[in-house]
C-alpha cells in the first residue's frame, strides 16, 4: 500500500470510526438517489453530529475496508478490528487487518497493523516483513487523531458548519424506499478553491436517523478511485486494555523511518 493511499486509508477510518462509535454501522446501503438542497436540514444534521460525537470516548469494532480502481477494473477488500481510544494523556488508534480478497479471488490471510500514537504512524506489513514508521508531530507535540485526519479529510461531527461549507458544496441526497426512514445521505463536492479540490471529487456521507451519526463514508479521489468504508459489531466508551496500542517490531522484520515533513502540514 503506498504512502498516499494509506494517508487517505488512515484518515478516513478516522473519520469513520470515530463518528460512527454507537450501536454499530450499517452496510450495503442503497444507491444515491436524486440529489435536493435543503440548509436548514443539512445544517440540523451537522448540529446533532457535533453533539454526539462529543461524547466519545473510545471504540472497538470490525471493519470492512474496500478500495476500487473502475480504470483499472480492480478492487480489493480488507477486514479486520479497528481501535480508539481518547483519554486526557491524548488519543490512540489500532488498526488489524487479518484478511485481503482481490477482485474474484479467494479471501486469504494477510496481516497488516497500522498504529497511531500520536507521534509516529507505524505499518507492520507481515506479508513482505517489513516496518515503516511515519513521523506526524513533534515528540512534545503530540497530535489528536481527529487533528490528523483534519489535514487531509473534511470530518463532519468535529469541523464547523461555516468552515465546511467553505470548502464543500453540501448537499442531501434523497433516499429511496425503506432507507428513506432510516438514513440521511450527505454529498461534498469540493468548491472550485477547496482545499481539497485536488484530492477528491466527492464525499458521501450515509447518517442514522436514530443515532444521529454517520453509518458509512465512500470517498472519490481526483484519480476516480473509490474508498468505501463499513463498520460491524461496534462497542462503545467500553473500557480497552492500553495493552492492545503496545506493539514490537518481529525479529528479521526491515524498518524504514520517514521523519516529519513540516512543510506537507495541511494549514
Amino acid at each position: 500500500m503506498n504512502k498516499r493511499t494509506l494517508t487517505r486509508l488512515l484518515v478516513i477510518l478516522v473519520t469513520t470510526a470515530n463518528a460512527c462509535w454507537a450501536g454499530g454501522c450499517a452496510k450495503n446501503l442503497a444507491a444515491s438517489g436524486p440529489e435536493r438542497t435543503d440548509a436548514n436540514s443539512v445544517d440540523t444534521v451537522l448540529r446533532d453530529l457535533r453533539e454526539e460525537t462529543a461524547k466519545l470516548k473510545s471504540y472497538k469494532g470490525r471493519i470492512e475496508y474496500l478500495f476500487r480502481q473502475p480504470l483499472f477494473e480492480s478492487q480489493s477488500l480488507r477486514n479486520g478490528v479497528l481501535y480508539y481510544q481518547k483519554s486526557d494523556e491524548g488519543s490512540k488508534l489500532r488498526i488489524n487487518f487479518e484478511t485481503l480478497q482481490q477482485d474474484d479471488e479467494d479471501e486469504e490471510k494477510y496481516v497488516q497493523q497500522y498504529i497511531f500514537d500520536g507521534v509516529w504512524l507505524t505499518e507492520i506489513d507481515y506479508q513482505i516483513e517489513q516496518v515503516k514508521r511515519y513521523q506526524q508531530a513533534e515528540p512534545n507535540e503530540p497530535v489528536d487523531a481527529f487533528e490528523l485526519a483534519r489535514r487531509n479529510f473534511p470530518i463532519i461531527g468535529f469541523s464547523e458548519t461555516e468552515d465546511l461549507k467553505k470548502e464543500f458544496e453540501i448537499k442531501l441526497v434523497e433516499q429511496q424506499g425503506g432507507e428513506a426512514e432510516d438514513f440521511v445521505q450527505l454529498r461534498l463536492k469540493p468548491q472550485p478553491d477547496s482545499t481539497y479540490k485536488d484530492d477528491y471529487t466527492s464525499i458521501d456521507f450515509w447518517i442514522d436517523k436514530k443515532l444521529r451519526l454517520p453509518a458509512k463514508i465512500v470517498a472519490m479521489s481526483a484519480e476516480e478511485d473509490i474508498y468505501q468504508i463499513s463498520f460491524l459489531n461496534a462497542k462503545v466508551n467500553e473500557r480497552i486494555d492500553k495493552k492492545v496500542f503496545d506493539f514490537e517490531i518481529p525479529k528479521g522484520f526491515g524498518e524504514e523511518i520517514i521523519p516529519l515533513k513540516k512543510s506537507k502540514k495541511r494549514k
